[in-house]
């Protein structure tokens, strides 16, 4: 009888060894902090309500911006020197910077005019204005500890009429860590975007 218990025993140990091996697989034990994500929010939204009508072809019409490759991932660059860049540690973009940008775009623009306002990941939809462009910077440059949003825009009009402009907004004096690089980016992201709402009025 006593023979029986101890094999008893023996296999409940060898099962509680095979768990405790196991486990660390499947779950975390708080050893690694998860990356900080990090998102773009409007500094102004449009209120609550009707916020524009009319048809496609009187809207404007808000596209994905082009990202440069250093930019089109979702870690967020730092710029080391001229040629060295490396990426921010422990941050992660919620989703694609570009694809957050061009959101921030369209709501700053409704909240600042009363047109309507249509958001489109290609050119199949036709506007009377279509705001397209390219996003050349969105991050942190080492060298002067600033963060920096650059966006050449590209206005074009129904008629064909098309107009480009770059801008730009650098917040200064930022300490080189996620806790001030993120706020900082959201920023002056809300800067460029409220740039661009003006020019288009």
């Amino acid at each position: 009888m006593n023979s029986q218990i101890m094999r008893v025993q023996a296999m409940r140990t060898i099962v509680v060894g095979m768990l405790a091996l196991t486990l660390p697989g499947c779950i975390s034990l708080g050893q690694k902090t998860p990356d900080t994500l990090i998102r773009l929010t409007p500094a102004v939204s449009a209120p609550a309500g009707a916020i524009g009508s009319g048809k496609y072809a009187d809207a404007l019409v808000v596209l994905d911006p082009v990202a440069d490759r250093r930019i089109d991932v979702q870690r967020v660059p730092v710029q080391i020197d001229a040629s060295s860049l490396a990426y921010l540690k422990n941050a992660t973009w919620v989703e694609r910077p570009a694809r957050q940008f061009r959101r921030l775009l369209a709501e700053v623009i409704r909240a600042k005019g009363a047109r309507l306002v249509v958001e489109a990941d290609d050119y199949d939809v036709a506007g009377k204005t279509t705001l397209s462009g390219r996003l050349l910077d969105m991050g942190y440059d080492a060298a002067s500890q600033s963060v920096i949003v650059r966006y050449d825009a590209l206005r074009e009009d129904v008629g064909g009429r098309i107009e480009s402009r770059r801008f730009e907004a650098r917040i200064a004096d930022v300490a080189p860590n996620v806790a001030a690089i993120a706020p900082a980016l959201n920023t002056a992201s809300n800067d460029v975007a409220a740039q661009v709402a003006d020019w288009l009025k």
